[in-house]
C-alpha cells in the first residue's frame, strides 16, 4: 500500500516537474499589410493582428512584421536576424513581402525582382535550416477595380516571383494576392471601400483630415483577410490547421 501510495507521489511530482506544454509557434515577417499597430494608427489594421485569435491555446503568434519594410531593409536593419534567434525545431515562420520592394519611388526599401527573389530565397532555406516550417504569401493586393468590376492585379511581377519560388522549392503557399483580389470584387468597387481605411474629415480623431487609403486594412478588412488565410491553411497539408478554432454555433 505505502509503496503504491510512494509511486504516485512520485509520478505527480516528475509531471510537476516537466512545466507547461510547449507552444507551436507562428512568427510573422512582412510589412505594414500584416503587422501590429499603433493606438494612433487606428483604424488602421494589420491582418496579422485578429490572425492570432484564430488559433487554440496551444498555438502562440509572434507577429514581428513592420510598417515600410521590405525584403531588402528587413534584413538590413536586423529584423531577420532577430526573427531567426527566436524560431526553434517545429515553428511557422509566415512570410508575407511585396508592396515595399516593388516601390521603385522610394529607394530606401525599392528591391529589385531579382534581389527580392534572392532574399525570399534566403528566408526559406535558413527557416528550413532549422527545422522549422516556411509558408510563403503573396502580397495582398490593393484595391484598384477596372471598369468592368474586376480588380487589377497590382503586384503581377512581385507575385509571380513568390508563385515561382514556391513551387520550386516545394514550400507551402498561400496566394494572398489573388484571394484578396476575389475577396474586394465580392463587395464590389463601393462597398469594397468599407474594408479599407477610408475616412471622411472629421470622422476619426487620428485622421481629422480624412484618408483615402486603398493599401491599408481597417478592422473589418483585416479580420475577412485573415479568413481567407486561415481558410487556405485549412485547405493544405499543413498539421497546424488542426489548431485553427471551429465555431461551436449550429
Amino acid at each position: 500500500m505505502k509503496t503504491g501510495l510512494f509511486s504516485f507521489i512520485l509520478f505527480v511530482s516528475l509531471l510537476s516537474l516537466r512545466g507547461p506544454e510547449r507552444k507551436i509557434r507562428i512568427l510573422m515577417a512582412g510589412d505594414s499589410t500584416m503587422s501590429v499597430k499603433e493606438t494612433t494608427a487606428y483604424p488602421e489594421t494589420g491582418w496579422g493582428m485578429p490572425f492570432q485569435y484564430f488559433w487554440d491555446s496551444t498555438v502562440e503568434v509572434i507577429n514581428l512584421a513592420k510598417n515600410g519594410r521590405s525584403t531588402r531593409t528587413f534584413i538590413s536593419e536586423g529584423r531577420w536576424e532577430k526573427l531567426m534567434e527566436q524560431v526553434r525545431k517545429g515553428d511557422y515562420v509566415f512570410i508575407e513581402f511585396g508592396h515595399n520592394d516593388e516601390s521603385k519611388e522610394k529607394p530606401d526599401r525599392y528591391t529589385t525582382v531579382d534581389e527580392y527573389r534572392a532574399n525570399l530565397s534566403r528566408f526559406v532555406d535558413e527557416v528550413r535550416s532549422r527545422n522549422a516550417i516556411p509558408v510563403l504569401l503573396t502580397p495582398v493586393s490593393r484595391r484598384k477595380f477596372e471598369s468592368e468590376g474586376q480588380v487589377t492585379q497590382t503586384h503581377p511581377l512581385y507575385s509571380t516571383v513568390v508563385r515561382e519560388l514556391a513551387a520550386a522549392k516545394k514550400v507551402t503557399f498561400i496566394d494572398l494576392d489573388e484571394l484578396t483580389r476575389k475577396l474586394y470584387e465580392r463587395f464590389g468597387p463601393e462597398w469594397s471601400r468599407q474594408l479599407f481605411l477610408h475616412l471622411r474629415p472629421g470622422e476619426h480623431p487620428n485622421y481629422p483630415s480624412g484618408r483615402e487609403d486603398n493599401t491599408h486594412f481597417n478592422e473589418l478588412g483585416a479580420r475577412l483577410v485573415a479568413q481567407e488565410v486561415l481558410t487556405a491553411i485549412q485547405g493544405s497539408d499543413l498539421e497546424l490547421k488542426d489548431h485553427i478554432i471551429k465555431s461551436k454555433r449550429p
